[in-house]
């Protein structure tokens, strides 16, 4: 496998992860911890942020922004397929090509966008985590979202979704 296959791979994977929790979210009628609910929000934010310094437009959230679960349902489907379809639609000029962008405390930085695809799929694992354990602290059962469930189901190993 090579380096574009994982990360083609952990974009398609993002996609799945998300809408799991996502789903999970919704079985909670209203008993969603408000940490959980805010580290959801930021997990989705970011990612709409990363979108935007790469496409070179203007982000519609900001990286605390709160939001409800339909407007979590919105920024998933605006978000986490976009960043797959960036990746999918990139070629190793794309993927190499570098992004100048100011961070949200306003340091100036410059950055591959392959690096930016990975790190926005690594950040989205960490506060999937978070989520899950504010889940757990509330009394739920968080939902797996672990990649290599993705890649049984994927592959036919487990048919649990």
């Amino acid at each position: 496998m090579t380096t574009n296959d994982v990360l083609k791979n952990l974009t398609e994977y993002n996609v799945w992860a998300n809408w799991r929790v996502l789903k999970s979210l919704d079985r909670l009628e209203g008993d969603l911890p408000d940490y959980a609910q805010l580290m959801f929000s930021h997990l989705l934010n970011a990612q709409a942020i990363w979108i935007a310094r790469i496409t070179g437009t203007k982000s519609p959230v900001t990286v605390l922004q709160r939001h409800t679960l339909a407007e979590l349902h919105q920024l998933h489907e605006q978000t986490s397929q976009k960043l797959a379809e960036l990746y999918a639609n990139a070629d190793e000029a794309e993927l190499n090509r570098t992004i100048e962008y100011t961070n949200t405390q306003g340091k100036a930085y410059s950055t591959k966008v392959q690096d930016i695809l990975t790190h926005a799929i690594n950040h989205a694992t960490y506060h999937r985590g978070q989520v899950a354990r504010e889940l757990r602290l509330a009394g739920h059962e968080p939902i797996n979202s672990d990649y290599v469930t993705f890649v049984r189901i994927r592959y036919g190993q487990d048919l649990e979704i």
